[in-house]
């Protein structure tokens, strides 16, 4: 995963925000055209976790224990917003996108990687079968949701690869990553 996470987070600038921070694996591949990082997670767990490497990070972080689908900040706040494999276990996915787009600055990017439906029908069906296990199992995630699609109908230029990630199960390993982008 650290490959994904790389490729993706060179491109993060400015004043950042990444929704579902978790344990903070995003850290070290942050570059240093990364000012501040504000980052949010539901778990109060995982910020026990993470503290070691907000400790060692050489980028100012403020953590915030909160949902991605109720943002507490202004509009146009940040140049970027990253979400990795987090998407997936938001409950109101398009809320929490609506509210990305929302803080985000015009002209500012969305960095994403997530898992999520197969193109291929014998697949899907079984991630459709397959999911209500899953979000009891892990947290909320859904095997099964359309990724490319939930964010092109909230940004307006959407950029994004899918492929299965070698190694994994296909049933989660359909990866989608990309950027999007808020309109001028």
């Amino acid at each position: 995963m650290s490959a994904y996470r790389r490729e993706l987070l060179k491109q993060a600038t400015g004043r950042v925000l990444e929704i579902g921070f978790g344990t903070g694996l995003n850290l070290p591949y942050y570059p240093p055209a990364v000012k501040s990082l504000t980052v949010v997670d539901p778990n109060p767990g995982m910020n026990a976790i993470a503290a070691q490497r907000v400790q060692t990070s050489p980028i100012p972080v403020e953590i915030k224990q909160l949902s991605g689908e109720a943002l507490p900040f202004a509009s146009g706040s940040f140049d970027s917003v990253v979400s990795t494999w987090t998407l997936c276990s938001i409950p109101q996915a398009e809320q929490a996108l609506q509210q990305i787009h929302r803080v985000l600055k015009p002209g500012g990017c969305f960095l994403f990687v997530e898992h999520g439906l197969s193109p291929e029908s014998e697949i899907s069906v079984w991630q459709d079968r397959l999911t209500p296990i899953q979000k009891r199992i892990a947290d909320g995630c859904h095997l099964n949701r359309p990724m490319q699609a939930l964010v092109e109908q909230v940004f307006e230029q959407v950029t994004v690869e899918t492929a299965y990630a070698t190694g994994l199960p296909k049933m989660v390993g359909y990866f989608y990553w990309g950027r999007a982008e808020k309109e001028l």
